[in-house]
Order: structure tokens, then sequence, then C-alpha cells
């Protein structure tokens, strides 16, 4: 099941059906079903706490996974910044949209093993970022014209 939660803030996620169906292809692209998401939107107080108590790091970021994944299984929390994300979109010249779509993704291909540590994994990362956003706006399209 994945749920989107709001801690404080509105996240402005629209089509909820389509972004849960997306995610689901987009795990099951890496041979992942799954199993238990949450997504925690919040602010960047907020994130920042949570960055300090459970990683122990002392800065602002855009979002924070945790993996429960087991065997298959897909599972895992994610808090993410509103408050990031909308810096983010205006400091890379995107939409906010396009901004948190990245990084409901990018959280997702965590728990599918991709890595963002080294330039090398990071640029594997950008490209199958790029690539589930291409195949959520094919979903977004179909949707519409429904």
């Amino acid at each position: 099941m994945i749920t989107f939660n709001e801690d404080n803030v509105k996240s402005k996620l629209k089509n909820r059906r389509v972004i849960k169906y997306w995610i689901k292809e987009v795990a099951k692209s890496y041979g992942l079903v799954i199993g238990d998401l949450s997504y925690i939107f919040c602010t960047d107080d907020m994130i920042l706490d949570v960055n300090r108590q459970y990683l122990q790091h002392d800065y602002f970021t855009d979002i924070i996974t945790f993996d429960y994944v087991e065997s298959n299984v897909c599972s895992g929390d994610m808090f993410i910044s509103v408050d990031t994300v909308k810096s983010n979109s205006e400091l890379f010249a995107t939409s906010y949209m396009n901004e948190l779509h990245r990084v409901v993704i990018h959280g997702v291909l965590h728990l599918c093993g991709l890595k963002d540590k080294s330039p090398k994994d990071e640029k594997k990362m950008r490209a199958a970022e790029d690539k589930a956003l291409l195949l959520l706006e094919q979903l977004l399209t179909e949707n519409k014209s429904k």
C-alpha cells in the first residue's frame, strides 16, 4: 500500500491514483513489488530534525528514505521537504510539480537499489529518474484522454 501524508504542509501532489500506479510500475521494472510505502510531506524544520535524530546529519535535504525492503518487496518511509523541493525547483528552473515527482521517484529508486553518492552512481540515478519521469508524463497524458 502506498500512502501520502502531509505534516503541517500541503504537497499539492495531484493525480495520486496515477502516481501510485507509476510507482508500482517503476518498482516492477527493477523486479520488485510494492509492500508498504509511506510518503510524509513535511517542512524543512521537520526534515532537519529527522536528519539529526536518525542519521546524525546536520543539514537540510529534499528527501530522507528509510529502507525496509525485504526480498523483492519494496517498502519504506520517505520524508520529503516541500520547502526544499520548492527551492530546488527554482534553483534548477523547473516546475514545482516536476521537482516533486522527481523526488517522489528518487526515494523509490533508492529502495530499488540505486545509489547517488559517487558521480558515476549519480549519473545512473539521474538517468533512471528521467526515464521514470517520461513514463509518468505518458501515464498522465493517457489518463487525461480517458
